[in-house]
């Protein structure tokens, strides 16, 4: 069994004080039910920036943003998979997920399927993928549009993994005044459940989502958490697109997930 926390989070574009703070209040939060691996959405520190109009929020992973979340975050016991836009000093920046626990940095992926409007924005990693130990259990992590690119799912597969977390920030269009919210969520879910419940079932694997939330400054996000067994069988949804946690107990051995708290606290 592997406890696990999917984090459906606003993460405001640029604001990397009050997402930091966030995102420890959630950390904290995690232990009371003893989390194992805590999944935060794409970009969950930096929020989905356009690059060439905030810089400042292109982070070093070295620098003192990053620091601070180590820190932070150093009394959790729990594996955090947290995302950010790194600089390149090769050019365009990175999307990237890192994996962090007890104050330090255990392994990142950066996203290499970079697609449609980042094209513009963002460079691809070099291919490979992201997988590490939580526990017993060893875990994958892709990256939204990720979710087009079975490749990734695979090459998790092949080393091991049995649980991919998809992290996402998939951005609703059209008129934010105009938004339907329970259109943009079910958008989501049937992506997920038509793409990830597949390649769920191709490669033996489980895979949990954990997706941005709410409305940003120029932007709206549809949340949703989910967790897919081998089977491809949708075994939990978080059911709404608003601001909130799931913490799970995901049972490998009778294909079943344990709702620890209800889908939203």
């Amino acid at each position: 069994m592997l406890r696990v926390g999917l984090i459906q989070m606003l993460c405001e574009k640029g604001a990397i004080e009050d997402n930091l703070r966030e995102i420890v209040r959630r950390v904290d939060e995690a232990a009371t039910y003893a989390v194992e691996l805590l999944a935060f959405p794409e970009m969950s520190l930096t929020g989905y920036i356009d690059p060439t109009r905030m810089p400042l929020a292109i982070l070093d992973l070295e620098g003192d943003e990053v620091r601070r979340l180590l820190t932070q975050t150093a009394h959790s016991p729990a594996q955090i998979l947290v995302g950010l836009i790194e600089r390149n000093p090769g050019g365009k920046p990175f999307i990237t997920q890192i994996l962090i626990q007890r104050g330090k940095l255990l392994g990142l992926y950066r996203k290499v399927t970079i697609v449609d409007d980042e094209v513009a924005w963002f460079a691809p990693g070099a291919g490979d993928v992201l997988v590490a130990c939580s526990g017993a259990h060893t875990i994958g992590v892709a990256i939204c549009a990720d979710i087009h690119n079975e490749q990734v799912f695979a090459d998790c597969r092949r080393l091991g993994a049995e649980l991919v977390v998809e992290v996402a920030a998939p951005g609703l269009y059209g008129e934010q005044a105009l938004r339907n919210w329970q259109s943009g969520y079910n958008w989501w879910e049937g992506e997920c459940r038509t793409w990830l419940g597949r390649y769920a079932q191709a490669h033996g694997l489980w895979v949990a989502v954990a997706t941005q939330a709410g409305r940003t400054s120029d932007e709206d996000f549809p949340g949703g958490g989910f967790v897919f067994d081998p089977t491809g069988a949708r075994l939990f949804t978080t059911g709404t697109w608003a601001s909130g946690a799931a913490y799970l107990e995901l049972d490998f051995e009778a294909n079943k997930v344990h709702d620890l708290t209800g889908p939203n606290v």
